[in-house]
């Protein structure tokens, strides 16, 4: 992690001030992501004709053995490599061969827009997927000369990154280092609701018990951003190469770094199924499979939509009687998240307080949810852990089919364990295990959870505010008044005692007519403070 953030902070520094940091992620992201390509196959190539991969690889050693391959069969190679991995990168658009070229000050801009257009013919997958990395920019350099010095550089420092020994989520780390150093920064809501690893892994978690072997498992996000909410999944199931992502996301560079970062974790093309969309203006999937075994979301807070009338006749809405607000679309995305869950699966979504007590239409909505059995429990997190905001946050674990079997409701306080860091405050590993635990647990943990009956949330008026529920308020220490006037009246002795010893002292120094007046006077104001 170390080595990647270090390497990303350099190449950074090579386009900050030439353009905004929400623009300049863009482009290392896209690199990065090319990079990994270039190297996969570089891998690939030798792993088919040694039978192993090399775990820290010579990367010279391996553009030899893929030149004499072709140079001995070009169609050959060409063939087996977009059967093994999808794609082939020719060995002049290889990012490594780039990097050469760039040392060699031979670098032509022209290249790696020849290589993005060439891959972005080899599939579907591949197809748009570089547009936001504009080669043609002037915030890179006022002519072709400045923009092909500043790629080359970019090319240089990010070459140093090496990405098979990155244990993690390459695109999710990277973009989260990049919204951390720079994006809240600058003053951008780039990096606002990107889900940070801790929360990811809460979520994760949590729907994944008591479908670990569900296998094929389907996992869907609505607002998948960069994807690596919905991919977190695959830490908590038995089978992870047999889960199938579903997502959709409105923003276009978002949805292309989505599907990045499922390509760079190896996700196979038929096990994805991703759409650059707005979530609820139009449903979407409407086809099979539109039910999922875990519906996880981190949507916009507060969102402005239509909340068109045409709504209220859609199946996702229409059973609540009323839509969400205009200003506040968090119940719109909540309960299209709900529509598509499985009857046996389980849902996690992140929003703002005011989902929980805000009265009006929403107030409505969130009595029927409760009348359904479908909110499950209620997790409060703490302050400022989200990237560009400082607001608390709260998980609604949400399922079908509970109405004949209680509608009891879960809360859980975490706000107050987290370790607090420079910029924003940080949920440990020890926090998380905490919450996840109290909600397999499932009972009352003082100051922490309670488990709430229907019929107390029917008393509350349905308000799930936490602090109704459960009880962190810690009492005073008991003053004891004897002790503390005895106190007193020791420091008051002791105090006397030292205004005497130290007058005393004044009367023994060598004293001068001017010196007089100065003791005196010091002498007065002691006497004085002393009677008060």
């Amino acid at each position: 992690m170390a080595e990647l953030n270090a390497k990303l902070w350099a190449s950074a520094d090579i386009l900050r001030g030439k353009m905004d940091a929400s623009e300049y992620k863009n482009y290392l992201l896209g690199l990065v992501f090319y990079k990994f390509l270039s190297d996969q196959q570089l891998r690939a190539v030798y792993e088919e004709e040694h039978g192993k991969v090399i775990e820290y690889p010579d990367r010279e050693m391996q553009l030899m053995g893929l030149l004499e391959w072709y140079d001995e069969d070009a169609n050959d190679v060409r063939q087996i490599m977009r059967k093994k991995l999808g794609y082939f990168i020719e060995p002049h658009y290889l990012f490594c061969t780039m990097r050469k070229k760039a040392s060699e000050y031979e670098f032509q801009i022209s290249d790696l827009q020849n290589a993005f257009i060439e891959l972005g013919r080899q599939g579907e997958q591949f197809t748009g997927l570089f547009d936001d990395v504009d080669l043609t920019s002037s915030k890179l350099g006022s002519n072709a000369q400045q923009r092909n010095i500043t790629i080359t550089e970019v090319i240089k420092a990010l070459d140093e990154i090496n990405l098979f020994g990155h244990d993690g989520d390459v695109i999710g780390d990277a973009y989260e280092y990049l919204i951390g150093q720079f994006a809240a920064g600058a003053g951008k809501k780039a990096g606002e609701f990107y889900t940070p690893q801790a929360v990811s892994k809460i979520i994760s978690e949590i729907t994944a018990i008591g479908q670990e072997d569900v296998a094929p498992f389907h996992v869907y996000d609505p607002a998948m951003g960069s994807g690596s909410l919905m991919l977190n999944i695959r830490q908590f199931v038995n089978n992870p190469k047999k889960v199938h992502y579903h997502g959709q996301e409105l923003n276009t560079t978002t949805y292309n770094l989505a599907r990045m970062n499922l390509i760079l974790h190896n996700v196979e093309q038929n096990q994805m199924r991703l759409q650059n969309g707005d979530t609820l203006d139009e449903d979407w999937p409407t086809d099979e499979p539109y039910l999922f075994n875990a519906v996880v979301m981190n949507p916009p807070y507060s969102a402005v939509w239509s909340a068109d009338a045409k709504f209220m006749s859609d199946a996702r809405f229409e059973p609540y009687g009323k839509l969400a607000p205009k200003s506040k679309a968090d119940f719109a995305f909540l309960l299209h998240g709900f529509y598509h869950l499985h009857e046996n699966g389980t849902m996690g979504i992140v929003l703002p307080h005011g989902v929980l007590f805000r009265g009006s239409a929403e107030g409505t909505i969130r009595k029927t949810l409760l009348e359904k059995g479908a909110i499950y429990a209620v997790i409060g997190l703490p302050s400022n852990i989200f990237y560009g905001t400082s607001i608390p946050t709260v998980v609604l674990i949400l399922k079908k089919g509970r109405e004949g079997n209680g509608r009891d409701v879960l809360f859980i306080d975490a706000s107050k364990d987290y370790e607090k860091q420079k910029n924003q405050n940080n949920l440990r590993s020890e926090d998380i295990e905490k919450i996840v635990d109290a909600y397999k647990s499932r009972k009352n943990i003082s100051k922490y959870a309670h488990l709430a009956t229907y019929d107390e949330i029917v008393v509350n008026d349905y308000n799930l505010n936490i602090p109704r529920y459960v009880d962190t308020f810690e009492e005073e220490e008991q003053i004891d008044i004897v002790a503390l006037s005895k106190e007193m009246i020791d420091l008051n002795k002791m105090i006397n005692k030292s205004e005497t010893e130290f007058l005393g002292l004044l009367d023994q120094l060598a004293i001068t007519d001017e010196s007089r007046e100065i003791i005196e006077a010091t002498k007065q104001i002691f006497i004085q403070e002393g009677q008060k």
